[in-house]
This record gives structure tokens, C-alpha cells and sequence, in this order.
């Protein structure tokens, strides 16, 4: 059976993006244009689609690192803030973005909140799975070698 781990990241989070677009549940907030990703940013993202690569990577990072909450979440999209003269530190990325994330996510019934933080549900372990497998199988035709794997 594939799996999320027999896949690209990259390649994965591109198709579940591009699979969150066509459902309902998935809407970027009104915000979403004007809005940094984090303190440690200078710019909004330049993508107009940005708001459903951060989901789905959210999604797959639930799904590999699971069960976690929103604190976990944002130290993994924080980065090292440019203070001028004095040493860069790192600042967590932005909680609201990870919060709508995850509340859009349990909408759509792929992940739910249990005591230790979020988990993926059998659906949308089955919805990652079944996308790492098409992925999978467009890869062995692109590159035969890889059947072996």
C-alpha cells in the first residue's frame, strides 16, 4: 500500500492543493491577501493560491507527525527574523492561519481533535493515500526504476 512516505512532499502537496481548490470547504479566509505568514516575513506570499499549499502541507504534516496541536504547528512554519543590527531570532509563524487551517480541515471531516491535538481521520488518511498512489504510479512510468521501490 503507498503511502504519504513513498512520495515527494513537493509533488504531494501541489496535487492536494490542487484537490482542496475543487471542494467546497476550502476558502481562504478575506484576509488572506493582505495578511504575512509570520512576524519573521516581510511580504504576503506572492502566490494568489497560497492559502490551499498551506493547508494541504498542514495536512500532510498532521499526517506524518500526528497527533499535533497549533503551537507545534506554528514553531514548524516560524522562521529567523531580520532585526536590523542586532542577531536574528526565531519568531512561530502566524496561529490564526494554522487555526482556520485546522478548523476547515475538521469541516471537511480529513482530520479531528483528540486529547494529544489533532490526528488524521480514516478519511482523509484514505484521500492522502489515494493521491500518494496516483503520484506513485505516474512516477514508475516517468522513471521505471522506481517500480522496485
Amino acid at each position: 500500500m503507498v503511502s504519504v512516505y513513498d512520495v515527494p512532499a513537493d509533488i504531494l502537496i501541489s496535487r492536494v492543493a490542487e484537490k482542496l481548490k475543487e471542494m467546497e470547504e476550502f476558502k481562504p479566509p478575506e484576509w488572506a491577501n493582505y495578511v504575512k505568514t509570520g512576524v519573521h516575513k516581510e511580504r504576503s506570499p506572492d502566490q494568489k493560491d497560497w492559502w490551499y499549499y498551506r493547508v494541504s502541507s498542514i495536512f500532510r504534516k498532521i499526517y506524518t507527525d500526528g497527533p499535533v496541536g497549533i503551537e507545534r504547528l506554528r514553531t514548524a512554519y516560524g522562521g529567523r527574523k531580520n532585526r536590523g543590527v542586532k542577531p536574528e531570532k526565531f519568531r512561530k509563524g502566524s496561529g490564526s492561519i494554522v487555526r482556520k487551517a485546522l478548523q476547515q480541515l475538521e469541516k471537511a471531516g480529513f482530520v479531528r481533535k483528540t486529547e494529544e491535538g489533532r490526528v488524521v481521520t480514516p478519511k482523509g488518511r484514505s484521500f492522502l493515500d489515494r493521491i500518494s498512489a496516483e503520484i506513485k504510479k505516474e512516477l514508475e512510468k516517468e522513471i521505471p526504476a522506481l517500480a522496485k521501490y
